[in-house]
């Protein structure tokens, strides 16, 4: 029986547990209803309180536009009005002008028809003289034709023939007063100036003595022996072909006997060249690293001695103060030539030459020694730098600061520009005088022949000019006229315009005297 109870026991306790569990059940169903009732209900009213926040909102939202709408509206309005009213002012104003505009061409159109009237009766009257003046001139034509008919009658010629006769005679007639000037001119100076111009010469020329020595471009080594030749050239070349890549010459070696050529045109290279082909010949000793060596000592050699010579040439001449660069420049131009001429030796004597001559003048000697020494100072640099030697050396000047007389002597000497100065002219003078003397110069005879025909030539392209000659080395031209087409008047007209063509067209050292001859023959036979 005990299990039944046990049995009823656990039945009874389940079924209370059951009942237990469904009252735990249904009341925590019922919190849980009551608690979701009560979010509904707050949410609820969160709801309903934010739409009616929203609600407000919007419609003050809608106030606020409102407002600001009818604040634009008033603004636009009150502006509107205004620019009514400036419209309004400005059609007024307007009027105004239009009105007043009116006025005034009313008055203008009353008084363009007076002065149209005015006119009226001027051109009237005009028109009146006009056929008077007409009629008269036709008048005054007819009696000036009558006049011309009767001149032509008497004159036995036409009024061009007449007109033509009055040109040729006036022509003719300052032809002749204008070679006559020419010649009391030219006659007068040259009474005045050559007496005094050649005593002044001859005096300079006569203290001023100087030797001129003639060189070449190339220079000749003598050597001991032909052997001398093989050891100089080296195995395969390489000697002379050490020696004219560090001297810048050129070596000739040919049949010669016992002698070796150099040929450069850069007198200072051709002279280093020599100098140290003679030690490499007294030394004995002839490879690539020795005559670098000798190369090197020839170099420091000429250097002193163009040096030397620029400073020999300052001391001859007693000129101070010149640039050191300038110096040296001078010194180059010992191993310079022109024409055969030495040019140190050649602007040593200018300078002595142009300071005699200012000194006779009573000009400034210093500043004529200075010019006339470095007249030629550009052909120290002409084979280096392109332009002539006259701008080379008026821009050497310019740039070691020389003054501005020295540059305008230096630019003028050979009539580049015009000479505005006496001691510009003497430095011309005495450049013409050193060049000019007897030896002092010598050009190659195609040269030669070349500028005595090129002379010949333009004399004979004048006209009237018979036959021409070319004497006295270049120096002189004679030119043979035909009486019948050149007066004596205009010979000399003839002899200036060739004199003039010549320095245009020709390069010359020295001066060209131009003789104009015209002779006239009479034969008569008797019988």
């Amino acid at each position: 029986m005990d299990w039944l109870w046990i049995v009823l026991a656990l039945l009874g306790g389940a079924v209370i547990g059951g009942y237990v569990g469904y009252q735990y059940r249904k009341q925590a169903t019922e919190k849980k209803i009551q608690r979701t009732e009560e979010l509904a209900t707050r949410l609820y009213d969160d709801a309903v309180r934010k739409a009616d926040e929203y609600k407000k909102e919007k419609i003050l939202e809608a106030k606020e536009e409102i407002l600001k709408e009818k604040a634009e509206n008033d603004r636009e309005k009150a502006e509107n009005d205004k620019e009514m009213r400036e419209r309004r002012a400005e059609v007024q104003r307007s009027e105004r002008r239009i009105i007043q505009r009116e006025e005034t061409l009313d008055k203008k159109s009353d008084n363009l028809e007076s002065r149209e009237e005015s006119l009226n009766k001027r051109e009237e009257a005009l028109n009146q003289r006009v056929t008077d003046i007409g009629k008269l001139e036709e008048k005054a034509q007819e009696l000036y034709n009558r006049q011309e008919n009767e001149l032509e009658r008497i004159a036995s010629m036409s009024q061009d023939e007449a007109k033509q006769l009055i040109i040729e005679r006036v022509q003719k007639e300052a032809f002749h007063d204008a070679a006559a000037s020419v010649r009391d001119i030219e006659a007068k100076a040259k009474e005045e100036g050559e007496k005094k111009a050649r005593n002044i010469i001859a005096l300079a020329i006569q203290r001023c003595a100087a030797d001129h020595v003639a060189e070449t471009t190339v220079s000749v080594i003598n050597l001991p022996n032909d052997d001398m030749k093989g050891r100089i050239i080296g195995r395969e070349g390489r000697n002379i072909r050490a020696l004219e890549t560090a001297t810048g010459v050129e070596l000739i070696i040919d049949d010669t006997p016992e002698a070796v050529i150099v040929s450069a045109f850069d007198p200072v290279r051709r002279e280093i060249a020599r100098l140290a082909v003679e030690h490499l010949i007294t030394d004995g000793r002839i490879h690539p690293a020795r005559i670098e060596e000798v190369v090197d000592k020839a170099k420091k050699e000429v250097d002193q001695q163009i040096r030397e010579a620029g400073d020999n040439a300052l001391f001859e001449t007693g000129i101070n103060g010149i640039h050191p660069e300038l110096v040296k420049l001078l010194g180059r131009l010992k191993y310079r030539t022109s024409y055969g001429q030495n040019v140190l030796k050649h602007s040593i004597e200018v300078s002595h030459l142009a300071g005699l001559m200012a000194a006779e003048l009573g000009a400034d000697v210093q500043l004529a020694k200075r010019a006339g020494l470095l007249h030629d100072i550009g052909k120290a640099v002409d084979h280096e730098a392109e332009g002539t030697h006259v701008t080379l050396g008026a821009e050497l000047a310019r740039k070691y600061r020389e003054s501005p007389d020295v540059i305008h002597a230096i630019l003028a000497h050979h009539n580049d520009i015009e000479p505005q100065t006496v001691e510009a002219v003497l430095v011309q003078a005495a450049d013409a005088i050193s060049a000019a003397r007897p030896g002092a110069r010598r050009e190659s005879i195609e040269n030669y022949i070349k500028r005595l025909e090129t002379l010949e030539a333009i004399a004979t392209s004048f006209d009237g000019v018979e036959k021409s000659y070319a004497i006295q080395s270049g120096r002189e031209v004679r030119i043979m006229v035909k009486p019948d087409d050149v007066t004596d008047e205009g010979t000399r007209v003839l002899a200036r315009e060739v004199a003039k063509r010549i320095e245009k067209e020709m390069q010359y050292p020295g001066q060209i005297r131009v003789n104009v001859i015209r002779e006239t023959r009479a034969t008569e036979y008797a019988k």
